[in-house]
């Protein structure tokens, strides 16, 4: 009986909203073909895959590739340089945005904050090769960030040939390119909060520190709450074509992440079914960091995804 009365309550629901249902057709077709479909290629990774036998008929060899990455050469280097990129980017990047969204609320002309927003949003729409040209640019021997280095009392070098150099120029450009565009669904969370609660505020005499601190951040915390769950789930997955484009043999020792690892063992080298262990080995801990940030964020702030 409950299932015949779901079944009814589903029909009477698609029959009155069926415009709705059928805008939902392209988006589920999405997922299926791009999403879900090709999770059924991650088979590979248990086997020995070679095109000309296709999945069907490669043979099947367990966990052998899971045991090669684990005992090889390159996995603690390519795990801690993973962890520890997506670690500086959580502690600088991802509050930044934040905190430009914060600085142009406090902004009261109209004008310069429209100017302000424009030139933040910029980098984001200039392709990433273009990107990746001017930061080659700015940091070989001469470049305008090299003549800085020298101005303060450093060495001029090509710092993209020196890896204690690679992570601060990936983090910086990072923050460079995304913080404007990221700011935009904080300045969205800003534009929800009660006016009212700031004139309350001055009236009770508060500086506009402390209503930033009692009535700006704790308006805008579920949003950062979201959004740091989000970015639990993709710590892993740092983002390679931005390190592709800017690494290269003798910066591997930092440089190189699991995601380029994957990219040169399964493109360049054939390696399918190993590139597809390691690259499911990362999608598995990213979906434990995902479920662990969302647990711990639901049992300390009531706030969570699910």
């Amino acid at each position: 009986m409950p299932s015949s009365n779901l079944k009814i309550k589903f029909l009477k629901d698609l029959s009155r909203n069926r415009l709705l249902y059928m805008m939902m057709l392209p988006i589920i077709a999405y997922y299926i073909i791009f999403q879900y479909s090709p999770m059924y290629g991650a088979i590979i990774a248990f086997k020995d895959y070679t095109p000309v036998h296709g999945i069907a008929g490669s043979d099947w060899v367990g966990l052998a590739h899971f045991r090669d990455f684990f005992s090889g050469y390159y996995f603690w280097r390519v795990l801690k340089n993973t962890l520890l990129i997506s670690l500086y980017t959580l502690l600088f990047e991802f509050p930044a945005p934040i905190i430009l969204a914060l600085l142009i609320n406090e902004l009261r002309g109209k004008l310069f904050k429209k100017i302000i927003q424009t030139l933040t949003y910029m980098p984001y729409f200039i392709s990433l090769v273009v990107i990746c040209g001017i930061v080659k640019d700015f940091t070989n021997s001469g470049g305008v960030v090299n003549d800085l280095v020298v101005f303060l009392g450093g060495k001029d070098t090509s710092m993209l040939q020196n890896s204690d150099w690679f992570r601060f120029i990936y983090i910086a450009s990072e923050i460079w390119q995304r913080i404007g565009w990221e700011s935009i669904i904080y300045i969205a969370a800003l534009m929800g909060i009660e006016q009212e609660q700031y004139e309350a505020a001055e009236i009770d005499g508060a500086s506009r520190l402390k209503q930033m601190l009692h009535i700006t951040l704790p308006g805008i915390l579920p949003t950062i709450t979201i959004m740091f769950i989000l970015r639990m789930g993709n710590m892993l997955n740092v983002g390679f074509e931005k390190i592709i484009l800017l690494y290269n043999p003798s910066i591997y020792d930092t440089a190189d992440v699991i995601s380029s690892y994957v990219y040169r063992k399964g493109l360049l080298e054939y390696s399918w079914s190993f590139s597809s262990a390691v690259g499911l080995f990362n999608s598995v801990v990213n979906l434990l960091l995902l479920v662990g940030a969302n647990y711990l964020s639901r049992r300390i702030n009531k706030q969570s995804l699910w």
